[in-house]
């Protein structure tokens, strides 16, 4: 039997609407092991993205989504690393342009180059090793660029770091603790806040002020806490000097710095690089260079006063969201400062600490649009 035009209207109208209720119910039903398909990232319609350029930012104040431009909130984004590590390069690039921002490589240097009359006050050949020597100038050369640029800030980072794929979304939050720790106007200068030197957002382990033997007894730095964090790896996998079993589970704090450990990534503003410049290069050196850049920030959260009188206003981020990557492929090459061994093994499959979405594990699912796969 023939139907009216309004009738077959309305079958049509019921058979769109089942099918998005079919549809909403395949996307939003838990699988079998409990949990949650990654699509309660990707907005049903929307296609909302949580990584790359077309992440819709949700931060409030809106201002603080400078933090998702293209050099994530800062001047820029330099990267360390050998001009012949190719490899690493490659790996970089591609992962950064996926999760949505831009880096600039600055050549690293190599120890040998650097004759022993340039090693500052503290050092020599022998207590700063050739690998360690070429880290310390290169990283110094970065520093002296912010001020030679005139650069209102930078971040930092070595060649072979990793971070999750919900980078952007994540710095949003860290801003919002930054901001709040430093207690900035509605409207900064950085959207981190104003008056920071040093934040570290890359770390092997950091440890709360409050617990510097200098510290005991005297007052707490407050603290900003990031709670149900589905970035941070579940209690058991996440690694550093905290105990975290001492806390909620997937917790992140955005805090004054302790006695940080490794420059994975790190930002300076301009102040702040004046700072590092004078205190690891012009006045004196003590020790390799994350080991030095680790004992300003200390100095400067001391509650008995800062020996250096530079009080150097450092920040950190726990658990870390910039970690080292250990690629696929033979063990022994992965380092370009430490002989990490391996006797020719072979790695199957990349890992990263301390990251559930790996960004350099997940370039595939990015540029295929597939699902992100967990590190856990």
């Amino acid at each position: 039997m023939l139907q009216s035009p309004r009738a077959r209207s309305r079958t049509t109208c019921v058979s769109i609407l089942a099918s998005v209720v079919i549809t909403l119910f395949i996307i939003w039903t838990p699988r079998a092991n409990g949990s949650l398909p990654s699509s309660r990232f990707w907005r049903p319609a929307t296609a909302r993205k949580p990584y790359g350029h077309e992440y819709h930012r949700l931060a409030s104040p809106d201002e603080i989504n400078r933090v998702t431009n293209d050099t994530l909130g800062f001047s820029k984004i330099f990267v360390i690393g050998l001009p012949e590590r190719t490899d690493k390069r490659d790996a970089l690039t591609l992962t950064s342009s996926l999760t949505g921002f831009s880096i600039e490589f600055v050549d690293g240097v190599k120890g040998d180059s650097v004759p022993e009359k340039a090693i500052p006050w503290g050092q020599n050949k022998d207590s700063l090793p050739s690998t360690y020597r070429g880290s310390w100038r290169s990283h110094i050369n970065v520093a002296r660029s912010i001020i030679e640029q005139n650069l209102e800030s930078a971040l930092i980072m070595e060649d072979d770091m990793d971070w999750d794929v919900r980078l952007l979304p994540q710095l949003e939050k860290v801003a919002q603790g930054t901001r709040t720790l430093l207690k900035s106007n509605s409207s900064p200068h950085s959207p981190y806040g104003d008056g920071w030197d040093v934040l570290w957002l890359g770390h092997c382990g950091e440890i709360f002020s409050e617990t510097l033997p200098e510290n005991e007894g005297k007052p707490h730095y407050p603290k900003y806490v990031i709670k149900d964090d589905e970035t941070v790896p579940p209690i058991g996998k996440v690694t550093g000097l905290v105990d975290f079993k001492a806390y909620p589970e997937f917790t992140r704090w955005i805090h004054t710095s302790g006695a940080p450990i490794c420059t994975f990534a790190y930002a300076l503003s301009y102040r702040g690089a004046q700072k590092v410049l004078f205190d690891l290069s012009v006045d004196r050196l003590d020790g390799h260079f994350d080991n030095a850049l680790g004992t300003l920030c200390r100095n400067g959260a001391s509650r008995l006063g800062d020996p250096t009188g530079l009080n150097a206003k450092c920040l950190t981020v726990t658990p870390p969201i910039f970690f080292h990557h250990r690629p696929k492929g033979r063990v022994d090459l992965e380092s370009d400062i430490n002989d990490v061994g391996g006797d020719g093994q072979l790695r199957e499959k990349g890992t990263t600490e301390n990251i559930v979405w790996s960004a350099r594990n997940n370039i595939r699912n990015m540029l295929i649009g597939a699902e992100m796969e967990s590190e856990f």
